[in-house]
């Protein structure tokens, strides 16, 4: 089960987009929406994790800031489309796990070994609550921003319609 607690108005660079805040009982997410997705087929789509290094601190070393700022710019100029974001931090084993595997990172090892160097799950997020919050609004089918698999399939196996995937990831 998922709960809309709150929406909003939010003025971007990118256009306005509509702001959704939800609670699973455990975490809260939140979706930026452009347009009615009610039934909506073939809607942009981003699951977007939270990132203490690229939102708030603006790290050269990750690239999450700049998948945002793809997803808002490619749903603005669509006129409809969705973000969800998932408080899920270091790939979902927090930002204790991020900061730990840094050191790793910059000898050049890919992010999700650096975790396990670190003692942590390669990636341990859940995308259930983004396929709550779509079939709550009842969009028919949408277009993934991602080139992450997982993603896709999570979402799949919680019956959302997903008619392709779009790579952002730089």
């Amino acid at each position: 089960m998922i709960v809309k607690l709150a929406e909003g108005p939010l003025k971007t660079k990118f256009g306005e987009f509509t702001e959704a805040l939800y609670y699973d009982g455990q975490k809260e997410s939140i979706a930026l929406m452009i347009g009615d997705l009610a039934g909506a087929e073939d809607v942009l789509c981003r699951v977007h994790s939270s990132c203490i290094f690229g939102h708030y601190f603006n790290s050269v070393e990750c690239d999450c800031q700049e998948q945002m700022d793809i997803s808002q710019q490619l749903i603005g100029e669509a006129g409809k489309g969705i973000i969800i974001l998932l408080d899920q931090e270091g790939k979902g084993n927090g930002h204790f796990a991020l900061l730990n595997s840094v050191k790793y990172k910059r000898q050049g090892i890919n992010q999700a070994v650096a975790y396990e160097a670190v003692g942590f799950s390669k990636d341990n997020r859940d995308f259930s609550a983004a396929a709550k919050i779509l079939k709550q609004i009842g969009v028919g089918s949408i277009r993934m921003l991602t080139d992450n698999p997982e993603k896709v399939k999570t979402l799949q196996k919680h019956r959302i319609k997903v008619t392709g995937s779009q790579n952002i990831e730089l």
